[in-house]
């Protein structure tokens, strides 16, 4: 009897657990996100790629065919619990997959709610390998509804994503132009924050920047407005996936408030919120109910207000949703906004930080109360002009691995010391985000940390391997800011790792060329070492001479800190009295962004330059430099440039050497 009763048992369960399988091919193709054909990076031929339905407990198959010419690809499975070997990260779970070559993910499905899925390789993600998971609870949702959406939200960019990284690298700051949010002292004069302006200067904080990129569309599937099906009356689950590369977006409808129900895949206990800003990976089930007459925008606005997309319910006369008000980045205030909530205080000028305090789980998510703990603190740290990104100062070429042992909880105060959002993703595990809410705090796979404020986070080691944990602002991972979790406590061993992620180099140039001299910079850059060369040549007549003095130095630079360089080189020159020569020294930023350069050389010269450049208007900035030599004394140098383009300027400047002159400034 007892034998029946066990295969039926068994042979009800292996039934009810099914086998789904899907093909994904990853080819480059033409479309046009922006309304521009460019060339992108598809998944089924669509960007994003097609939605993944699942039951909880079914077992997925997955086929990932590489269809690049020349390119390996991935595919990560963000947020789901699965076998390490799956989850798709190059070289530190998983192999990549070769052009022309399929690799198979096969596990089971151990949870329910909405997750996505993207590449894992370079900065394919930003191309457009992303696309949606939905897994259905066995006992169905806790919130029912009528309706089911996924609205994947993403931002565009028709530029190739490494020329964006090299033009991060070098420190243009030409996408703030172009998003009217760079800073400038008549900027800050209009805003009626010039002390805020100044005093933000002299304690050498970079402006606040929400936002590193200018994109030329933001998407929801793909598009930038689109219409979703309803009935008048109807409960609808708007299943909200924040899959952009670099932007953080602010969701608010203009039929009211909007119901939570769930974060980051596990349900919550139902909370009404008339803004929700969103994370870079983060994902929230939100119901909304479909109006009896009109049609009403669920609107994704992005957080530094350079646009929005748009999806609209009901028919009728259309309702748009209520613009989000743009932040005022001069006052210190809202850089401190995180700071702040880590006091109690809520901001009050209808930008809320994402609703983490609100956030209940339905049940208890305490962890084992005997397992050994321990506490680590994680310091986001960075230089937003330098665009090098880091836990405690080091990138991930310099310290890989936070070790773990299995079965402990291992809690993690993050803490950003940056003027910059970051969201912080863990691989392969949920933690309990620590909210005030008890045995009840939300489990959560990303985080978002507030420009100098903290989270605190913990979980469960239950699951041995090698994990990913990284910001999730794609070019901060790229730039350094990752590390894998290891449970191998061999103080020797090392995880495999990207190679691509490690201290990659960029090469750059900016400079001028007028009418009576030509002078400018040009190098290979990684995290820590410039080697470049800088030249300053004259083009026009000293005394009616054709003599055209020159100095052209070759140059290793070692970075330190954000304030702080060394320098080493060899100058070449044919001015009066000089010769070529070696020379070293530093480079130190002072208060208020005047940067100084120190040097010695082998011929027993020393040399100091102070230089400043004074943003006047966003295209208009003040440039001033003065030098002495004990060899060839004072220089000086004063001028304005005009930005015209990206890539192109117009400057006039008057130099102690060269005289007046101008013509056009270039930065590559």
């Amino acid at each position: 009897m007892r034998l029946l009763v066990f295969l039926t048992l068994f042979q009800v369960a292996t039934a009810a657990a099914r086998v789904v399988e899907y093909d994904l091919t990853i080819s480059e193709t033409t479309l046009s996100p922006a309304g521009q054909p460019v060339r992108v990076l598809a998944v089924n031929g669509s960007v994003p790629g097609p939605t993944l339905r699942f039951m909880e407990g079914d077992t997925a198959v997955i086929r990932v065919h590489n269809a690049l010419a020349r390119e390996t690809t991935s595919t990560h499975w963000h947020g789901l619990l699965l076998p390490n070997a799956m989850d798709g990260v190059p070289f530190v779970t998983t192999a990549p997959i070769k052009a022309g070559t399929t690799y198979t993910f096969r596990f089971d499905l151990k949870q329910s709610g909405t997750y996505w899925y993207h590449s894992h390789t370079g900065l394919q993600e930003q191309r457009g390998v992303y696309g949606s998971i939905v897994i259905e609870p066995k006992g169905g949702e806790p919130s029912t509804s009528e309706r089911d959406h996924v609205l994947v939200v993403s931002d565009w960019t028709d530029r190739n994503p490494k020329t964006i990284m090299r033009s991060l690298m070098a420190g243009y700051d030409y996408d703030a132009v172009k998003k009217g949010n760079k800073q400038s002292i008549s900027g800050a004069y209009r805003a009626g924050a010039l002390a805020d302006y100044f005093e933000r200067e002299w304690t050498r904080i970079p402006p606040m920047d929400l936002s590193d990129v200018y994109y030329d569309a933001f998407l929801i599937n793909g598009q930038r407005s689109s219409m979703l099906e309803g009935k008048p009356g109807e409960r609808i689950r708007l299943r909200l996936i924040n899959a952009s590369a670099a932007t953080y977006f602010y969701i608010n409808t203009s039929g009211g408030p909007m119901t939570v129900v769930a974060a980051d895949g596990p349900a919550v206990q139902p909370v009404r919120v008339d803004e929700l800003l969103m994370g870079i990976a983060e994902t929230y089930d939100i119901i909304v109910t479909v109006p009896p007459s009109g049609s009403y925008e669920i609107r994704a606005t992005a957080q530094d207000g350079s646009g929005f997309a748009s999806a609209w319910i009901g028919s009728g006369s259309p309702h748009p949703a209520p613009d989000i008000p743009k932040a005022n980045l001069y006052k210190m205030d809202y850089m401190l906004a995180g700071a702040f909530e880590a006091l109690g205080d809520d901001p009050t000028d209808g930008r809320p930080l994402p609703p983490y305090r609100k956030l209940r789980s339905l049940k208890p998510t305490t962890l084992p109360p005997d397992a050994p703990r321990r506490e680590i603190s994680l310091r986001l740290t960075g230089d937003m002009e330098r665009y090098i990104w880091s836990f405690n100062g080091k990138t991930l070429a310099e310290d890989s691995t936070i070790r773990v042992t299995k079965d402990e909880v291992l809690r993690i105060e993050l803490v950003n010391d940056t003027m910059m959002h970051h969201p912080i993703h863990l691989h392969g595990h949920f933690f309990r985000l620590i909210n005030g809410q008890g045995d009840r705090s939300p489990l959560k796979h990303t985080v978002d940390v507030p420009p100098m404020g903290r989270r605190v986070i913990e979980f469960e080691a239950n699951d041995a391997g090698d994990w990913f944990f990284h910001c999730h602002l794609l070019y901060h991972m790229e730039a350094g800011m990752a590390r894998v979790i290891t449970y191998n406590n061999d103080d020797s061993y090392k995880p495999r790792l990207d190679p691509a992620l490690l201290d990659p180099y960029y090469w750059m140039a900016s400079g001028s060329v007028q009418n009576n001299m030509t002078m400018g910079m040009a190098k290979f850059m990684n995290a820590r070492n410039d080697f470049g060369v800088e030249w300053d040549v004259g083009l026009g007549h000293e005394d009616g001479m054709d003599d055209h003095p020159y100095e052209v130095d070759a140059t290793w630079s070692r970075y330190f800190d954000p304030n702080f360089s060394s320098l080493l080189g060899y100058r070449f020159t044919n001015e009066e009295d000089s010769r070529d020569r070696a020379f070293a020294g530093i480079r130190y930023r002072l208060p208020g962004f005047f940067r100084t350069t120190l040097t010695v050389d082998s011929e027993g010269d020393a040399r100091g330059e102070v230089a400043k450049l004074f943003q006047l208007t966003d295209r208009l900035n003040l440039f001033g430099s003065l030098e002495y030599d004990t060899n060839s004394r004072w220089q000086s140098q004063v001028g304005l440039e005009y930005v015209i383009t990206r890539n192109l300027g117009i400057v006039t400047s008057y130099d102690s050497t060269h005289g007046f002159g101008g013509g056009i400034s270039f930065r590559f």
